[in-house]
């Protein structure tokens, strides 16, 4: 089966494609500025069929494109499809910014462009994926929220909105194709050790482990084995859920 991961050169989305190519997924990695960090993670992804006992060569090729662009969106989907003869059966919209401040000094600008990336991205690749998997009557779509989206977190209105409104989004479409054994579901990743929490200094950082029951920040590999659980194709009777992966933090 094959697998499209948004956002995917690095961080989180890297980590995912990885796990699914390991689990004998085809891979279409999706990218927009890191050309090079793409082309590594394709590489290393390609290397795995040289250090596997399996049967099956996995494929693996990646694809530039903004997710914030709809006719940019038709376009990827158009090559993917032309590249490996068939239609995403998997699709795991992961890409996302932020642009955190106070809200009343949050600009205009920086608003819109994480909730265009962030949440309207999910928008335009559901609906480019969600044709093929209906005609085909099968497919996993994995939507990446946030704890913030569940909880909110302060400076990052914008990032909270646009990942509470995934976490909406999932569960209207979850509804929607439950009947033609289409699967949506979300994950809420919590305080994931990534390039993103790495610049946070050491006492935002230690304040933020104190918070978490787990007393430790959770590894992108932790996310991306979430991700393989919803993916399998034996998991069809779950389906609008949202699972936060986040060592204890928002639990109730």
């Amino acid at each position: 089966m094959l697998a499209l991961i948004t956002g995917a050169s690095r961080g989180i989305g890297r980590a995912v494609a990885l796990e699914l190519a390991k689990n004998n997924y085809d891979v279409a990695i999706n990218f927009n500025n890191s050309l090079e960090s793409a082309e590594n993670l394709k590489a290393e992804i390609l290397n795995l069929n040289l250090n596997s006992n399996s049967s099956k060569n996995i494929k693996c090729e990646i694809f530039k494109a903004n997710v914030g662009n709809p006719d940019e969106v038709v376009n990827m989907f158009a090559e993917i499809k032309k590249y490996f003869g068939e239609s995403v059966s998997i699709l795991v919209n992961n890409a996302g910014i932020t642009r955190d401040n106070l809200l009343m000094r949050m600009k205009l600008e920086d608003w819109n462009n994480v909730i265009n990336l962030n949440l309207n991205s999910v928008f335009y690749c559901t609906k480019e994926a969600i044709r093929d998997m209906a005609k085909n009557k099968f497919g996993r779509i994995i939507n990446i929220s946030s704890v913030s989206g569940l909880i909110g977190n302060p400076g990052q209105a914008n990032y909270s909105a646009s990942k509470a409104g995934i976490i909406g989004f999932t569960k209207a479409a979850a509804r929607e194709y439950a009947s033609r054994n289409i699967t949506v579901n979300a994950i809420a990743p919590g305080f994931i050790d990534t390039d993103m929490t790495q610049k946070l200094n050491e006492k935002i950082k230690s304040d933020i482990i104190s918070s978490i029951p787990a007393g430790k920040m959770g590894s992108p590999e932790d996310v991306a084995r979430a991700v393989l659980f919803f993916a399998n194709d034996l998991n069809n009777y779950i389906t609008g859920q949202v699972l936060a992966v986040d060592g204890g933090l928002t639990m109730c």
